[in-house]
């Protein structure tokens, strides 16, 4: 199931079958027509009905992408049926948009599902704690209906133990699962996961609160033969291991290809693992620190052997706790890596050049604002195939100064012309650098540019940044995400309202003066599905300009703008089959008193009000 709120009604309800159709999709039907109508001159049968449902779903399970899909099952009801029937792969972008009932009684052979929570804000803390999108309902649902259930994954997600337990029991065949910003499940969990899937073949634990129950999970894993696990990521739980246990799994695992470390393993197991595995695609080093070798000693040219000895390499990551003497060690596969991932290792510009010079197959690069501009230059002599960057700041601090800036930003975009991803944390900006981005890199798909700090200018003109963003989204004609950030003014919305047609997600933060300047991206975006926005001015008028625009959208968040409760009441009044959520939080009171709403999260759903809502949300 897509991602856009309207696919996502439209295969949900089986009256709805005049959807327009773009050319793709109307190509589809032509040849898929053409290929029946062939088919049906040859074939005799009593049932003419049956042989196009036996035929449409045999032609189906050639076609997975599910925007595919979704515009083959708009077609007719036959079309309709046939989708049912075969669908396997299952994408829900809201876990509030549709119940599992709904969905049960939608497809009949599921074998994987993708299921997302809670919206990215949740990240900064800016959802209270058991706000929702808990697991719960859909493996109850699911466990009895789909045994053949192979591959969960989930994202913002509450998922518990007995959850976990549940999958193990259920799902006979189970193979991977993939928890991504998830919570509520802990070590005993994942016991249970490892000792009856054998035939698991993922486990990625990626940025997840795992709780340390004391349970040794590694060894749960089969003890005899081999086991059919390719990826075990586990980089985010924050407890000991048993090391012994995780070093013979490393044996018996013939085919794993990914294994990302917690920072409780040290450099000495580290080169053991390497070892054992020498077939490893990714690898995520843990620590990188000297608790138990020595720097001049034979343990560290013992370190530089297995890294030589890795000649599968291409993806690096970790770099916990970095010692950066140890960095040469990871020399001899620079030259094939094609991902790596620093955002871990506080790493001055010396040390970056030092790697980076071999890297230039590299299309993947995350560090850290330590690394400064003159490292950032280096990454743009080398990386000339450069796709994504992303550059976190060490303090995420308003009153802290970065060591990165415009010269940074300008020396990506004359130096990696293939750009097509950047995140770029700075404390100031100009528009003659963003403007240059726009030109040198017009491959750019997704541009997020957060000036730390409220509305800041251009610090070298003082004129507001509307000109450099005016640029990206004018020049750069693939662009999906957008985040935005500095002083702007309704100008800045103004035209991204007017050339942003594909943008998809787009975040404000700290932006904006007006309500006239949110009417433009919501009068003039209409691809847009995410849109998050936190402490801006907007108020009602902004708010109500989206009322033709909400239910082809998956989500508006507002919080710390200008809204009203009767502004919120009003959209939700005028929209019964959107969802109006209110949250507060401990310092809101004065706030709700007042008439103001701290923070709103709105969404189409075709089930009406959660029947989970928490004490501190009032759904409108």
């Amino acid at each position: 199931m897509g991602g856009n709120t309207t696919e996502i009604v439209s295969i949900f309800s089986n009256n709805n079958y005049q959807t327009p159709m773009n050319d793709d999709a109307d190509d589809l039907v032509t040849e898929t027509t053409e290929a029946l109508t062939e088919l049906s001159t040859n074939y005799v049968s009593p049932s003419p009905d049956q042989v196009l449902e036996i035929v449409l779903e045999n032609i189906l399970q050639f076609i997975t992408a599910r925007t595919d899909r979704n515009s083959v099952s708009l077609v007719c009801k036959s079309w309709y049926k046939a989708d049912s029937l075969s669908r396997a792969d299952l994408f829900i972008g809201n876990c509030y948009v549709v119940s599992p009932l709904r969905v049960i009684n939608r497809f009949g052979k599921i074998k994987s599902l993708v299921l997302k929570g809670k919206p990215r804000f949740a990240d900064f803390n800016l959802f209270p704690t058991n706000w929702g999108a808990h697991f719960t309902p859909w493996v109850s649902s699911f466990s009895s209906v789909y045994p053949l259930l192979e591959k969960i994954c989930l994202k913002r997600i509450s998922i518990t133990d007995e959850d976990l337990a549940l999958i193990a029991k259920s799902f006979v065949g189970f193979q991977e699962l993939v928890l991504v910003c998830c919570e509520g499940f802990g070590t005993k969990g994942l016991s249970v996961i490892a000792t009856n899937c054998r035939q698991l073949r993922v486990l990625e634990l990626i940025e997840s609160e795992v709780m340390d129950d004391g349970v040794d999970w590694v060894s749960c894993f089969p003890e005899t033969g081999s086991t059919c696990l390719e990826s075990l990521i586990f980089d985010c739980v924050d407890c000991f291991v048993n090391f012994e246990a995780l070093e013979k799994l490393a044996v018996r695992s013939p085919s794993l290809r990914k294994l990302m470390l917690n920072r409780h393993i040290s450099i000495r197991q580290l080169q053991r693992l390497m070892i054992r595995a020498p077939h490893l695609t990714h690898l995520g080093t843990g620590s990188f620190s000297n608790s138990d070798i020595v720097i001049q000693g034979d343990g560290g040219q013992e370190l530089l052997s297995a890294f030589a000895s890795s000649k599968s390499l291409i993806c690096l990551s970790g770099f916990r706790d970095i010692v950066p003497e140890y960095l040469p060690a990871i020399y001899p596969v620079c030259a094939n890596l094609i991902s790596l991932n620093f955002s871990y290792a506080n790493i001055d510009t010396e040390q970056l050049k030092s790697v980076i010079c071999y890297c230039h197959k590299l299309q993947t690069l995350w560090v850290l604002d330590s690394v400064c501009d003159e490292g950032l230059q280096a990454v743009a002599e080398t990386c000339n195939d450069l796709r994504e960057l992303r550059v976190f700041p060490m303090h995420a601090q308003e009153d802290v100064e970065t060591p990165v800036s415009e010269v940074g930003l300008l020396a990506i975009s004359e130096g990696c012309r293939k750009l097509r991803s950047i995140l770029y944390f700075c404390q100031q900006m100009t528009n003659a650098a963003v403007v240059a981005m726009s030109k040198n890199c017009p491959e750019l798909m997704v541009f997020r540019l957060c000036i730390m700090g409220r509305h800041r200018p251009d610090h070298l003109t003082g004129q507001p940044m509307d000109e450099g963003f005016g640029a990206i989204v004018k020049n750069c004609k693939k662009l999906t995400r957008l985040a935005v950030s500095g002083l702007l003014t309704d100008d800045a919305f103004r035209q991204i309202g007017e050339y942003g047609k594909l943008v998809r997600t787009l975040s404000v933060a700290f932006a904006g003066n007006s309500d006239t300047g949110l009417k433009f991206v919501l009068e003039g975006c209409p691809k847009l599905q995410k849109l998050e926005i936190r402490d801006s001015p907007f108020g009602d008028a902004a708010l109500l300009a989206g009322l033709h625009h909400y239910y082809n959208m998956r989500f508006l968040w507002m919080s710390s703008c200008n809204l009203s409760l009767e502004g919120c009441k009003e959209v939700a009044l005028r929209m019964p089959q959107l969802v109006v959520e209110v949250i507060r939080g401990v310092l809101d009171e004065e706030r709700d008193e007042l008439g103001n709403v701290e923070k709103l999260y709105l969404y189409r759903s075709l089930e009406g009000q959660r029947k989970d809502v928490p004490r501190f949300v009032t759904i409108l």
